[in-house]
This record gives C-alpha cells, structure tokens and sequence, in this order.
C-alpha cells in the first residue's frame, strides 16, 4: 500500500468506526454463429423526448432523439436487453427470433425489434454526506474519483444529470451535454452538509422523476449503499423503482476500507452486517430494474466497469410486445428475456475460436400493469 493510500485510509479512520448505521444475480452458454447472423429487420420507431430538465411528471421536455419506452400500458410492453459475455462485453447480432419474452411464465409475441447505439440519458445520483464522505476523507477522494472517471467516458451527445443526496436531494445540474454544466455540478461536491445517507428517498425521488421520459434512461448510483433516514422502507422503495421502469446501475464505495478495518478487528459486527446488507440491497435494485451493480476495491477497476455501463447503455436489444393478460388491474408482473434456440434448449453461441462462450441477459423483473380509473 502506498502513503498516500494508507494515508487517505488513517484519515478516514474515526469517520467510518464511529457511526454505526441501523440494519437496514446468468446464464446459460451461446454460441455466437461463425458468420453473423443478420438482425431482425426493425420496424421504425417513434422519434422520442430526451430531458431537458429533471421535470416531474407533466412538466414540459424537449424534444429529441430516442429509443422505445418503458412505458407498459395493455396494449403493449417495452423491454429493453442486454447480453454481456462473462467479461460485461455486449454480444451484437443476435436475431431477434432467437429472444424469447416471458410474463409469468407465458410467453409472449414480440410485435417490435430493435438494437443499436445511441446516446445515454442519465442520471447521477451521488451520495455525499459527512457520514462516509468527509472533507478530505478516503470515501470523499473515492467518491470524487469515481464521479470525474465516469465523466471522461462519455460521448458529446450523452445527455447527463447529477443529483447528490444526503438528508435531502439536491439537483446539482439538470439533463445537459454541455460538459462544462457537468463540471460545475461536481465542483460542489467539497463540503457535505449532513450526517444523514437518506438513499430510499433519493433513489425513489429520481426514478419516479425520470420515469416520464421516453427513450432509454437509466441512474448510475455511486456510495456505500447505506440507508440512515429515508421515509420510505427498503420494500416501498423496491415496489417504487419497478414501477418506475428506469433501470440503476450501482457501484457500491468503501469497499477496500472496509477490508481494510475489517482485516484487523477494527469494523465490528453490526457495522459488517450493515455494509453486507447494504451491498445487497444494491444488487437487489440493479436485478430488479434490469442494471447491473459493481462494487470495485481498487481504483485499476474502474475503466472496466465504465466501459462495461457504457456498453450495456449504448448497446440494446429493444423489443415491444403486446401482453396476453390485458386486465388493467395494478397488479406486479414478472418479466423473463431468455435466448432460446429453434429446438427450445438454451440457444449456445461460441467466440471466433469455436469455444463456447458464456453470457448474461439483463432486463427489468417487470412491470405493474395499470389500473382501471372508476
């Protein structure tokens, strides 16, 4: 370890032992074919809105390009997928015929299929407290580097919002792909104002915000995955995020600290379990709403992890179906997206050598069908 780590570390130390919070997913092998097989032709989408603002529902946007909607009404059902080998790289060309859509169990006709790149439309949300992330602390300079290494990987048309939370939320910048509102926007981020990680209320604030935008969106969450004083239970905030239909992509702080204490005896039990559960209630968030979570020990693994989200991002398969359960009665359902070959097995696709390669399908868990208005 070197001083300037063990340094950062010793000026954490105080921060993470004194404050104790309360207690608060592959697939099957494919075999990519030796000649690419040709997409499914796409039937043309609609042009679609991307932010201009982090407006609430109603409030007006601009208009922009776009991909197919989350929205879920009964007449038909957007999904957007992705396949990643077991190194997070996005697979291209598979034929849409070899997708296969379940919603509780029955399958489902694909009416619509799409695949492409396109720019992101994201959100990030930071969490930035004086809890894990004071002045000049290892959580405040692991935070910082995250933040300012993701914004190198984006693209000029990449729309980007950054929000930072801690007793409340706080829109530091609105939806822009004018790098220099982004830059200000993280600028703020030196002093924080609050002890409190209220991440429930940001995260469900967030999403039900962006949950009106068409297009393909998503959150990318950066902290330590700890709730304190949210208003909201984990399992309000679960049923929130599916409703919203934005998928989170999480990548989980405090990592090589916590080893660091942990290694010797200095963490304690209830601070363990704590961290422990809360890394997986951000799994639990990115499965459910169809992102992925990571949660990096050394900074060397953040250019993987932003190449693996921006691919993920910018490379989909988007399909739209048309539900065979049409009653509008605000009820949950579950979603599966498996790649199947003519026969039924599991469809088998292998690398340029002939090997068999292992992939990944992810998608949202569901939607919640709506409700007849009486």
């Amino acid at each position: 370890m070197t001083r300037l780590a063990l340094a950062a570390l010793l000026l954490a130390s105080g921060s993470l032992l004194a404050q104790e919070g309360p207690t608060r997913e592959s697939g099957d092998t494919v075999a990519r074919p030796k000649k690419k097989p040709e997409a499914a032709e796409p039937e043309p989408t609609d042009q679609t809105k991307i932010p201009s603002k982090l407006s609430k529902k109603g409030e007006s946007q601009s208009p922009g390009a776009g991909a197919p909607t989350f929205r879920a009404d009964t007449t038909s059902v957007n999904v957007d997928v992705g396949v990643l080998d077991n190194k997070g790289r996005f697979i291209p060309g598979i034929p849409a015929g070899d997708f296969r859509i379940m919603e509780d169990g029955i399958p489902q006709k694909i009416t619509a299929a799409a695949t492409g790149e396109t720019p992101i439309t994201l959100c990030m949300v930071i969490e930035f407290s004086n809890r894990f992330q004071r002045y000049w602390s290892y959580g405040w300079m692991e935070t910082l580097q995250a933040v300012y290494g993701f914004l190198q990987t984006l693209k000029p048309d990449d729309q980007v919002a950054v929000v930072a939370f801690d007793l409340r939320s706080t829109i530091l910048s609105d939806f822009s792909n004018n790098r220099q509102d982004t830059q200000e926007a993280l600028s703020r981020l030196r002093i924080p104002g609050f002890s409190e990680s209220n991440m429930f209320d940001a995260l469900t604030e967030i999403a039900d915000r962006m949950s009106s935008i068409e297009g393909r969106k998503a959150i990318f969450y950066i902290g330590s995955g700890m709730d304190t004083f949210s208003k909201i239970t984990l399992d309000q905030c679960r049923r929130k995020l599916q409703t919203a239909g934005v998928p989170i992509y999480t990548l989980g702080t405090l990592q090589s600290l916590r080893e660091y204490y942990d290694s010797r005896g200095m963490l304690g039990p209830i601070a363990s379990l704590d961290f422990l559960q809360a890394d997986n209630e951000l799994k639990t968030f990115a499965k459910e709403t169809g992102g992925q979570a990571w949660f990096p020990r050394f900074q060397g693994e953040y250019p993987a992890i932003f190449q693996s989200l921006n691919q993920a991002l910018r490379n989909t398969y988007m399909f739209t179906y048309s539900p065979t359960n049409t009653a509008r009665d605000g009820k949950y359902r579950k979603i599966k997206v498996d790649l199947v070959a003519s026969n039924g097995d599991p469809l088998k696709i292998t690398d340029e050598k002939g090997k068999p390669l292992k992939y990944t399908v992810i998608h949202k868990a569901g939607y919640t069908a709506p409700r007849e208005v009486e």
